[in-house]
């Protein structure tokens, strides 16, 4: 049996999984995003952070879903970075909404989401992405992300729409004020993360009616703006993958039940259905 290595990259941080003699090992490195990172410095992370952990062991196959890889150009940057450490290997280098499909859908047809950090979604046949709604990013778009969400706390606490009890809530945990977060906000890098990271208050807040309304609110916008556009997504099941999409499974579940879809998988992170995908 071919010893087959897969990974699963954001611009943060990269799962990788090695597969060998039926035994499975999870390695974490740094995030691999070629918007950030020459080549060389891909190389050494890969020296550095996975190959020591491998423990000698060389793949046959390298399956790797990252960030930044719609453009093919990037794939090719990635595919010759890995190809430069592991020069015996095939390597297969695709995006992570690919990596979001094969996961949950496997070798049959759905529509596939993510809602994590971002959003996008797409039609899956069984074998490649048909049909992708346009990710617009987190100023125009990202509709139910955690940016999404996140900005909308934020919105709440500077329009001062929180009741008394969730202003006090939102002060304690963040002790924060407007200068800070819009410095953030404007002038500092990555601010979808920043944004994302309001999104927790969310959770710890559940049961109170303006918590609520920001996640279901939040939530339908992405199935009304996104999943509306596919007619196939009241043929086939509807998955999901991501931290909000995992959190938050017991109002995605009822608006598509609301919207007479069929739900699917809802899974925090792809890895495992990509192992499940790739072994079989």
């Amino acid at each position: 049996m071919s010893i087959k290595l897969i990974a699963d990259s954001g611009s943060t941080k990269c799962e990788w999984c090695l597969i060998s003699n039926n035994k499975k090992k999870r390695i974490f490195t740094q995030g691999i995003s070629p918007y950030f990172l020459n080549g060389q410095q891909v190389i050494d992370i890969l020296n550095k952070e996975l190959v020591p952990r491998m423990k000698n062991v060389e793949p046959d196959e390298i399956y790797y879903y990252g960030t930044g890889l719609a453009n093919r150009d990037n794939a090719k940057f990635i595919k010759k970075a890995i190809s430069h450490v592991f020069p015996s290997a095939k390597i297969e280098a695709e995006i992570d909404l690919l990596a979001a499909a094969r996961a949950v859908c496997g070798h049959e047809k759905g529509i596939a989401c993510i809602l994590g950090t971002g959003s996008n979604s797409c039609y899956y046949n069984g074998k490649k992405i048909i049909k992708n709604s346009p990710g617009l990013g987190y100023v125009l778009g990202d509709e139910g992300s955690g940016a999404y969400l996140g900005k909308k706390v934020i919105q709440h606490f500077l329009y001062n729409t929180f009741d008394e009890e969730l202003m006090g809530a939102f002060n304690q945990k963040f002790n924060t004020n407007a200068n800070e977060i819009l410095e953030h906000v404007y002038k500092m890098p990555q601010p979808n993360r920043y944004l994302a990271s309001y999104a927790i208050f969310l959770a710890e807040n559940r049961g109170h009616y303006m918590i609520e309304n920001i996640i279901e609110d939040g939530l339908n916008d992405f199935v009304f703006t996104h999943l509306h556009k596919y007619g196939e997504s009241w043929l086939y099941p509807v998955s999901f993958v991501g931290s909000i999409a995992f959190g938050f499974k017991d109002v995605l579940k009822s608006i598509c039940s609301n919207y007479e879809l069929t739900l699917g998988k809802i899974l925090k992170q792809p890895m495992d259905g990509l192992v499940g995908y790739h072994l079989s």
